[in-house]
């Protein structure tokens, strides 16, 4: 079985972006919301857009089950106030529940969380808490996408290791769910998003978790960091290193318990140092498609973001690393994965 822990909706028919610049635009200009019952998408135009799309890969590339969620640059956390990314959210993740509903076996659902920077943080974070059990326990979602900085690209929220989230790392716990450190869009000019913010987010979030107590607060708390960890396995000695002037324990102790990479890193030279790097128990198969990367690599004559033909190529594995990589991890970061019929021969779908 191969599951892919990181995709997200990006192929969503028009009317779900049409939507968002409506809402956007209304409260800009004039502070009034737009219903979600404004938004209409049938059935039929859910099944085009995921059947031309990440379905389609999926069986070409031998993927199982992908655990789906909405775009995560488009979450955009700075747009509006608590109320327009609670709506947002809303509108988002039930359109998820729907593409799983539809394809059952093949999607599972990861939420976007209802995140706002700034004065609203403390009540968007409350809000999250309320969003993620209504996915969890209403639509079988298996986990959540966390953004470390909801003011989109200007770091303007405390840490993801301040206090303030603990109300919602509380409720992971109890629900027994992971969580995805995703940033989303950039609006600062100077972080391209998908090459400069994603990357550097997942290096800033790693060296957070480095230099809190999180997970003594919380032992069995799960996060992935997702495209490889970003900067994390090339500048492994660093971290450890830094770890050991300040005192702090080594890093298998300190965070390789709680803290999973994804395999979203789009070249062999560097999926090799990932797997050289990182323990194999930490390391959960992804391709984030379609996402980041779109076209077709000149050098392997194979698409950036097939990971799984990156994957086979890699040298030094066991095929116990590869069964844990491939399946194994995924299942024991995300429990409720048990619940699901996953990958069943039968679904029409397939």
């Amino acid at each position: 079985m191969l599951i892919d822990c990181h995709g997200h909706f990006t192929t969503a028919p028009p009317a779900l972006g049409r939507w968002r610049e409506k809402q956007i635009r209304a409260f800009e200009d004039s502070g009034t919301r737009v219903s979600p019952d404004e938004l209409t998408i049938g059935d039929d135009e859910i099944r085009a857009a995921v059947e031309q799309g990440q379905l389609r890969l999926q069986n070409e590339r031998g993927t199982d089950v992908t655990l789906f969620s909405p775009g995560a640059g488009k979450m955009a956390h700075h747009y509006g106030d608590a109320r327009t990314s609670l709506d947002w959210s809303h509108v988002a993740n039930d359109l998820i529940a729907r593409v799983c509903a539809l394809f059952p076996g093949r999607f599972v659902g990861v939420c976007q969380l209802p995140q706002s920077p700034g004065a609203d943080l403390e009540t968007s974070l409350r809000h999250s808490v309320a969003e993620l059990e209504r996915c969890v326990t209403e639509f079988g979602f298996v986990g959540a996408l966390l953004n470390p900085d909801p003011s989109d690209g200007n770091w303007q929220a405390p840490p993801v290791t301040d206090k303030v989230y603990y109300p919602l790392y509380e409720k992971m716990v109890e629900l027994d769910v992971p969580a995805m450190l995703h940033v989303a869009m950039s609006r600062n000019p100077a972080l391209q998003g998908t090459c400069a913010h994603y990357l550097a987010g997942d290096t800033a979030v790693f060296m957070q978790l480095c230099q809190s107590d999180l997970f003594r607060d919380f032992p069995g708390l799960r996060v992935v960091i997702p495209h490889g960890g970003g900067a994390v396995p090339y500048h492994w000695g660093r971290y450890r290193g830094v770890m050991q002037d300040q005192g702090r324990p080594p890093l298998e102790e300190l965070v390789l318990n709680n803290v999973h990479f994804d395999t979203c890193v789009y070249h062999r030279r560097g999926m090799q140092l990932l797997t050289d790097v990182i323990p194999a128990r930490n390391i959960l198969f992804a391709s984030e498609m379609i996402g980041a990367v779109r076209g077709i690599d000149p050098e392997t004559g194979n698409p950036f973001d097939d990971t799984k033909s990156i994957l086979d190529s890699v040298t030094g594995l066991t095929d116990e690393d590869r069964r844990l990589i491939e399946h194994g991890n995924a299942l024991r970061v995300f429990p409720r994965l048990k619940n699901h019929n996953l990958a069943n021969p039968e679904a029409t779908n397939r």
